[in-house]
């Protein structure tokens, strides 16, 4: 998946200017969450805040900034309703902010962040700074041990009114979920393609140096190796695990691998259920504790989607993955929230 970051410096670099719109406060149902975001250009939109006319609202404001080199951030609020020619029935926030080479510096650093696996929080003052322009961006880098107390609120943005000055303030992290993917087959292939789309991070593995493709996403890293055991031990907790491998006694040998792990959020093993049935009689032979053999899923992915085809399969595989993420983040209370010393919630009315 491309993050925003990368297409906002890409954009910079051909256009010279770029506008980018963030949700900043959803209210009710809309299309996107707080946090979504859309680049404009002079001739090309890049990301989504949800289509619609919202969507098409919001870059027509966008390209009349760039128009007329407006280096004000914007703050627009719109009720999804009659008006906007949608029934969603919510309302929108929606922050603008003129990206141009002055910004490189600190987009750059906060890519450099993200990509080293720490989280961040993006400031920026939209009003009430600087005669009218935009406030400088601060980016603050959050220590491995920083903790992040629940607000009873899952949101990633806010916006704050401290007397006048309005602020946007956004928590940034890399993404959750870290996909060990054993085996560069064809079904391999197509699970690469449909993650390569969403926010994640990829180790593909398989010893055959000649299956990876020329090209791989940004988010894959790529593990060509004759000791894949060594990665298994190597990933971060709470990955996912997905062997399919062409070969039977690697997976066995994998599958016991994982097993000496305690931390993993999900482990898949492609196969019938026959082939379950005689993988957990050779693991439990090898020391794997039986109950434990219900950690492992086999066959994979969601019940329901027929179709062998390898992309069928990834379809059915990914959306498993998601399933579990989404019932992790609201089982452990692992999403991130903003701190309790953040200010209030801004009202409608200081809109």
């Amino acid at each position: 998946m491309k993050d925003w970051i990368s297409t906002a410096l890409h954009l910079i670099a051909h256009n010279g200017a770029v506008v980018l719109v963030t949700v900043a406060r959803a209210e009710g149902s809309t299309p996107r969450e707080a946090g979504a975001k859309m680049l404009v250009a002079a001739t090309e939109q890049r990301l989504t805040i949800g289509g619609g006319h919202l969507e098409w609202r919001a870059a027509d404001i966008a390209r009349n900034m760039l128009q007329v080199g407006n280096t004000a951030c914007g703050v627009e609020r719109m009720a999804l309703g009659p008006s906007l020619g949608q029934c969603c029935g919510g309302v929108a926030t929606l922050a603008f902010e003129l990206l141009t080479a002055s910004d490189i510096t600190w987009l750059q650093a906060l890519q450099q962040t993200l990509q080293a696996g720490r989280a961040c929080l993006r400031t920026r003052t939209l009003r009430g700074a600087n005669n009218g322009h935009a406030g400088p961006v601060s980016v603050t880098t959050l220590g491995p041990d920083d903790a992040w107390p629940s607000t009873g609120r899952h949101q990633r943005c806010v916006l704050t009114d401290m007397g006048g000055r309005l602020s946007m303030t956004e928590l940034l992290a890399p993404p959750e979920m870290h996909v060990v993917l054993f085996g560069a087959g064809h079904v391999g292939q197509a699970i690469v393609r449909v993650l390569a789309t969403l926010p994640c991070t990829v180790t593909w593995v398989d010893e055959r140096d000649a299956q990876f493709p020329g090209n791989v996403p940004e988010s894959v890293t790529i593990e060509a190796t004759d000791t894949p055991e060594a990665v298994i031990d190597q990933a971060p907790a709470g990955s996912f695990f997905l062997v399919m491998t062409h070969c039977h006694a690697l997976d066995q040998r994998l599958c016991q691998q994982i097993f000496r792990r305690d931390d993993f959020a999900y482990f898949g093993l492609i196969g019938s259920r026959s082939k379950r049935r005689k993988f957990e009689r050779r693991l439990t032979e090898r020391g794997v504790p039986p109950e434990r053999l219900a950690q492992m899923t086999c066959p994979v992915g969601i019940e329901g989607i027929l179709g062998k085809a390898p992309e069928i399969i990834a379809i059915a595989v990914v959306a498993q993955l998601l399933q579990t993420q989404a019932l992790r983040a609201r089982g452990e209370g692992n999403a991130a929230h903003l701190p309790m010393n953040m200010p209030m919630y801004i009202s409608e009315e200081s809109l």
